[in-house]
């Protein structure tokens, strides 16, 4: 188990200039904390822009904040960005990301190989090949809410105590999982993650993690990191309403349901997660 509050990821100097120092990163998981992905949030100034070409990777990027554009500069196409969308870009993927309101984007970024971390942008708007790239799609694409509840990867639990859809799934072809999830205050669930890692972003709200193993709880609010895997039997309750993000390693097929330990069925090699 490993969690990381936004005190503990300030301090150990975690934010760093990107896009030349344009915009700035929080590296929340990097290549070293063995989940096969990394985590960062991106931040850009109000009506910022920025042309990328991530050559060497996939990056998956959930728009937290603010409203702007992307645009495929190859085919000239246009999409309309707001919070809660999810746009994947990769190597085939030269684009121009705007920023058009009063306030700059907060991006939540997962890519694929990891970062190390440190990497800076080079002139193409792309970082240093960091491992194998994954297959992904064709051309960059956009997934939203309405899209998950459409393919029949949008669920709600318990009288609507849990919420979440799937927006990346195996058949993406990214090498992880991408969910958005909510809960309403008093949510409380048992969960063994034994076939998988999964690391989690607080947007908002706070929740409880208690450690079976230790009977240690947690109290992780907006901006923590808290990731699970096989070796991490846990109870999770929401101590307000809750929205956050779900990573997982090896990817969903996204008809997966939990069984009686709290566990999806195994879809494919577990990484080796945080160690020590």
């Amino acid at each position: 188990m490993l969690i990381r509050t936004r005190d503990d990821l300030e301090a150990q100097g975690r934010l760093i200039p990107i896009n030349h120092g344009k915009s700035s990163a929080m590296r929340m998981l990097n290549a070293s904390d063995g989940m096969g992905f990394s985590l960062s949030e991106a931040r850009g100034a109000p009506h910022g822009e920025a042309s990328l070409w991530y050559k060497n990777h996939w990056e998956a990027n959930y728009v937290r904040q603010g409203t702007g554009t992307l645009e495929d500069l190859t085919t000239g196409q246009v999409w309309q960005l707001e919070p809660g969308m999810l746009y994947c870009v990769g190597p085939r993927d030269r684009h121009r990301l705007q920023n058009l309101g009063g306030e700059g984007f907060r991006i939540i970024s997962v890519f694929n190989p990891p970062l190390t971390g440190k990497e800076t942008h080079d002139a193409d708007g792309a970082y240093s090949a960091s491992g194998p790239v994954p297959d992904g799609q064709e051309r960059m694409f956009v997934k939203t809410w309405a899209m998950a509840e459409a393919a029949g990867f949008a669920q709600e639990k318990s009288g609507g105590a849990s919420r979440f859809a799937k927006l990346l799934t195996r058949a993406d072809g990214l090498g992880f999982a991408f969910s958005d999830v909510r809960f309403k205050a008093g949510r409380e669930a048992d969960l063994w993650y034994k076939n998988h890692w999964e690391a989690n972003i607080v947007l908002s709200g706070t929740v409880e993690l208690t450690d079976a193993a230790s009977g240690k709880t947690h109290t992780i609010g907006a901006d923590g990191v808290y990731c699970v895997g096989p070796d991490d039997k846990h109870h999770l309750k929401a101590v307000t309403d809750v929205h956050l993000l779900s990573i997982f390693n090896p990817p969903l097929d996204g008809t997966e349901k939990h069984d009686a330990d709290g566990a999806y069925p195994p879809t494919g090699p577990i990484p080796a997660g945080p160690q020590g």
